[in-house]
């Protein structure tokens, strides 16, 4: 079946108008992040919806990309002091590659996820099962050293036990052999049988 062809004119309706918008914008960006990934080209876009929302796509960044449009002169200049574009293009690089990790975390976290097609997504898939697994390992390695630790106060606090029962029964022991050691010293002295004897012999003289 031949595919209709679309009347390049304004839409009227403007429900249609912002989704074809939208369609077209993403589709737009799309295109831009495969020709600056083939191509390693520097692309600024700046896109403005009817209602003035600004919508923006930079391989590096817009300031930068825009900075790169300066007068012939700027060009001598830059030629005059080979240094300054060394640095330029070094910031560039780093500034693409600060921009294409940004972009990798938020897939990761599953946002920006339209202009991906189906090799991509099983990639990100991959990407995320193995993350998850390494995340998986951290949390056990992280479990089972909070059981151990938690082991180990246990065989601390069991011998702080014993050592409070031996000082509680060493006490007990003294405690009983110092009653032992009064008593044996309060008990009566013997009586002197001599004397008595000495004492009736005189009476009865």
């Amino acid at each position: 079946m031949t595919r209709q062809k679309i009347e390049i004119k304004k839409i009227d309706n403007i429900t249609a108008r912002q989704v074809t918008f939208s369609k077209r914008r993403k589709g737009l960006f799309k295109k831009a992040q495969e020709l600056s990934t083939l191509c390693d080209a520097e692309i600024a876009l700046m896109v403005f919806s009817s209602t003035g929302k600004l919508f923006e796509y930079a391989s590096s960044s817009v300031q930068l990309v825009i900075e790169r449009l300066g007068p012939l002169s700027d060009d001598t200049e830059r030629l005059d002091h080979p240094s300054i574009e060394y640095d330029r293009d070094t910031f560039s690089k780093l500034s693409k590659e600060e921009a294409n990790k940004v972009q990798e975390l938020r897939q990761l976290k599953g946002e920006e996820l339209e202009g991906l097609n189906t090799k991509e997504l099983e990639k990100l898939e991959d990407q995320i099962k193995r993350g998850l697994s390494r995340v998986v390992k951290a949390k056990d390695e992280m479990i089972m050293k909070e059981i151990n630790a938690l082991k180990r106060k246990g065989i601390q606090l069991m011998r702080e036990n014993q050592r409070l029962k031996q000082v509680k029964n060493v006490g007990e022991e003294q405690g009983r052999s110092s009653e032992s050691t009064n008593n044996g010293s309060t008990s009566d002295p013997p009586r002197d049988d001599d004397s008595s004897d000495t004492s009736l012999r005189l009476g009865s003289v």
